[in-house]
């Protein structure tokens, strides 16, 4: 064969090929890159309802979405389980480091009582009350364009501590439910109320029903505070409710006297639920600040959910929703295409048909994502198991959960919805206003932490891992898991955590629903997203084992 005759020929093809590729070239395969969490931009300082994550880490984690960066009071002068916060020291530290502020998220119940749980038992007099408000008052004179956003609870249906005889506390629920049903006018067996009355001890009633009537008085001050402009605004929350109970009683006192001062319904909002009001109201505030009203479209997982009444909840899910909505701004709307975010809740019960209908609802998240719609997903469950739950169904069906706009199981529908819905408000809100590609990725990946750290703990702890730790520390002994002893003990509490949840952790990220990319669709453009990592930092914040501390790491890349 005659190679050089090959030559001139090769040649010529090379040229012309040359000559298409300048002409056509080929796009460059594009470069990941590492995208990390947003850089907080403005300010908003919190007094949180008490130091459970949910109340203070949640809201810290929820701003970084939206580009808050939180402040929050030093650990000297926070609560700690049933010990109660220095309320001189808070408020002290709130006036001190409220200047540059954008807004100030105030807890009541810290501010007076010192928390959650110091507001179940302790008693403030009238004298208490008037300083506080005084206090308020200085407060917004020394900061006047400083909104001061404030939140009181209403005490719970369940007993103080200090009471503690089992059947005077069985009595006293039952008299507060038919109390509550009588003030609804509806039919009640007198017979039995006058035996509960005759029975329940007078000091014991006596003591039961001026908590609520303190606490009613409080609120009226609290309420008038807004009326004169020192309050922005006041949101009022229920503590694990029933439907019929002297709660009620007194929620129907306060509207009756917000009616009567002619507050506009957004000034004082009366709400189910306590956790989750300060990252609602930081959600209502961003709102707020950008001239955004979340459309919600709401959809069930179950033609009954609606109607379904939760533990330890006085209204139904359809109910929570709306009040959650209306709370952060939003408006529920019956268009899905036109919604900001799907709000997709799930309510199952094994004694019900509802469980049976989950791979439906699987098929139905998949539809929805498909679509590119932004999902927030509330997953509850009656008896608080995995069994009840959507989660495990899509991790078997792949369903990529890094598509999720939000994700929220844990405790009470009221949580539960109102983080969803507060998270996915702060996370399309942020994105309709990210003025570039690059912080429309730190706004995702920070939207993304919270998503995980929500998967982790509502699921995998709260329906896996809880009653197998609780379990084994009944088996060492440990009677009461609500009263731990981590002074002695705390190493091994906390490694059976880590190593209970690292397992989970492990599964959960070599899963394919886990590391399947996803694309997200932005103003700045669609970019594609997929999380190759993920570590956690875990512990026990109380000596209880109802909450844990749980803060994950991602790694995430961008294409």
């Amino acid at each position: 064969m005659n190679y050089k005759s090959l030559i001139r020929p090769l040649l010529i093809l090379l040229f012309f090929m040359g000559l298409w590729h300048l002409s056509h070239p080929f796009a460059a395969p594009s470069a990941a890159e590492t995208v990390s969490a947003n850089v907080p931009d403005k300010n908003i300082i919190l007094v949180p309802l008490d130091g459970r994550p949910p109340c203070k880490q949640f809201v810290v984690d929820g701003g970084a979405i939206a580009g808050f960066h939180v402040l929050t009071p030093p650990t000297e002068l926070q609560d700690y389980y049933s010990a109660p916060g220095d309320t001189a020291g808070m408020r002290q530290w709130l006036a001190e480091n409220i200047k540059g502020q954008q807004a100030a998220l105030i807890s009541i119940d810290q501010l007076l009582y010192g928390g959650l749980l110091a507001a179940r038992e302790k008693e403030a007099p009238p004298a208490q009350q008037e300083a506080l408000i005084k206090y308020l008052r200085q407060l917004h004179a020394d900061n006047p364009n400083i909104p001061l956003l404030a939140f009181s609870i209403l005490p719970r249906q369940t007993p103080q501590d200090t009471i503690d005889g089992y059947q005077e506390r069985k009595d006293l629920l039952a008299y507060s439910r038919l109390k509550g049903r009588q003030a609804a006018g509806l039919a009640i067996d007198e017979t039995e109320l006058a035996r509960l009355e005759a029975a329940i001890p007078p000091a014991s009633k006596e003591k039961y029903l001026a908590h609520f009537a303190e606490n009613e008085e409080l609120n009226k001050k609290l309420i008038a505070l807004v009326k004169e402009g020192v309050l922005t605004k006041l949101v009022l929350g229920q503590d694990d409710g029933e439907e019929y109970s002297i709660p009620n009683i007194e929620k129907a006192h306060l509207r009756e006297f917000m009616q009567a001062e002619n507050l506009p319904s957004h000034k004082v909002i009366l709400t189910h639920g306590a956790d989750e009001i300060a990252l609602t109201m930081l959600a209502a505030f961003h709102n707020e600040q950008n001239h955004f009203a979340p459309n919600v479209y709401v959809t069930y997982n179950h033609p009954d959910t609606p109607d379904t009444i939760m533990p330890y909840m006085a209204i139904d899910m359809q109910e929570t929703a709306r009040e959650k909505i209306a709370l952060i701004g939003g408006q529920e709307t019956s268009d899905a295409a036109a919604a900001d975010y799907i709000l997709y809740l799930s309510a199952n019960d094994y004694e019900k048909d509802t469980v049976s209908k989950r791979s439906i609802n699987v098929q139905e998240l998949q539809k929805l994502t498909a679509q590119g719609r932004p999902v927030a997903l509330v997953d509850l469950s009656k008896h608080f198991t995995a069994q009840e739950t959507l989660l495990p169904l899509l991790l078997d069906k792949y369903f990529p959960v890094n598509s999720l706009t939000a994700y929220a199981g844990w405790n009470t529908a009221s949580n539960a919805i109102g983080t969803a819905a507060a998270t996915a408000s702060l996370y399309t809100n942020a994105q309709k206003n990210a003025p570039s590609r690059k912080e429309a990725l730190g706004i995702a990946a920070s939207n993304l932490k919270f998503l995980h750290n929500r998967i982790l703990e509502d699921y995998f702890y709260l329906k896996e891992d809880i009653d197998t730790i609780n379990h084994t520390l009944k088996k060492a002994s440990y009677q009461n898991t609500a009263d731990l002893d981590l002074e002695h003990n705390w190493r091994w509490a906390n490694n059976m955590l880590q190593q209970s949840m690292q397992k989970h952790l492990a599964a959960y990220k070599h899963s394919k629903s886990f590391l399947a990319p996803n694309i997200f669709h932005t103003p700045q453009g669609d970019f594609t997203l997929t999380v190759k990592d993920l570590t956690v930092e875990l512990s026990f914040p109380w000596p209880r084992t109802f909450e844990i501390y749980l803060e994950t790491m991602p790694y995430i890349v961008a294409q």
